[in-house]
């Protein structure tokens, strides 16, 4: 194989409740990861004669210890050999912004390397590697509609497909992962995250009464140029609004592409803007 090109989806969060703090430092948590395929980063993998790192972002091909290198570290350690490979990354998620871009650049990357070399690895063990470089990774293993447990890595697949309008907003403000875990008081959840197990289609008038992101506390708090996109996206009349992840990005499902449009308009250009519609 010469060459090989991977898309890396961006995920939601529906819904996000953090149920405990675990002995490890981690917490345990229930979530419901919904993949946004039309949003992604594109992955290259070339034949080359040492590793190389490549992307379109300055700061990531400053970082020397990105998630794409420590994938890389992880395979070669588990084969025992080296692995000369140039890989390019054409990032288009926002960093830092709870769509999960990393993460699933880390798990297209121990993929990508499986079938371009021809490892065969299987998927317990994709699994395992993914867990080590970071909680949501495993889920973009399969990139499928999916409750979360855990830290998230115990996976619960769901048929629910979303046929609306999703708009995806992000203001470029940088949240502390660290900070906002810090912040979180773990309680038990009112709502059963195996609502998205058990049925095939959404109500989302339902799901804007009874879930929650136990994150947006905090956040809106300290940052209510966010609040103000969610207020934004409930006044555009959207069936459901919530901040995906620790931050910063905020999305709302909408009735009609229209819908979604108008509510982008009242918002700043300057502000990354996406409209997912896969209906």
């Amino acid at each position: 194989m010469n060459k090989l090109t991977l898309n890396a989806p961006a995920k939601i969060n529906i819904g996000l409740n953090i149920v405990s703090k675990r002995s490890d430092g981690f917490h345990n948590l229930e979530t419901f990861f919904y993949p946004i395929y039309d949003l992604y980063d594109t992955i290259i993998f070339e034949q080359s004669n040492h590793y190389i790192f490549d992307t379109n972002h300055k700061e990531l091909n400053r970082d020397p210890d990105n998630l794409i290198t420590k994938a890389h570290t992880i395979i070669e350690k588990y084969v025992n050999k080296k692995l000369p490979i140039k890989i390019t990354l054409i990032k288009n998620i926002p960093i830092g912004a709870g769509l999960g871009g990393g993460s699933s650049d880390a798990a297209a990357t121990l993929i990508g390397l499986n079938e371009f070399f021809e490892l065969e690895i299987g998927l317990n063990k994709l699994n395992e590697f993914a867990l080590k470089l970071g909680s949501d990774v495993p889920f973009f293993i399969k990139s499928k509609p999916a409750v979360g447990y855990s830290r998230g890595e115990i996976l619960s697949q769901s048929n629910v497909y979303i046929t609306k309008p999703i708009l995806i907003v992000n203001p470029g403000i940088h949240i502390s992962t660290k900070e906002a875990f810090n912040s979180i008081i773990p309680k038990d959840s009112d709502f059963n995250y195996e609502y998205f197990s058990t049925n095939d289609s959404i109500d989302f008038t339902f799901l804007q009464n009874e879930i929650r992101n136990d994150f947006e506390k905090y956040v809106f708090k300290y940052y209510p140029e966010i609040k103000l996109i969610k207020d934004i996206m409930i006044e555009s009349k959207c069936l459901f609004s919530l901040m995906s992840g620790t931050g910063s990005t905020v999305y709302g499902i909408f009735d009609n592409l229209e819908s979604a449009e108008s509510a982008a308009e009242k918002l700043p250009s300057t502000y990354f803007r996406h409209i997912s519609n896969l209906s």
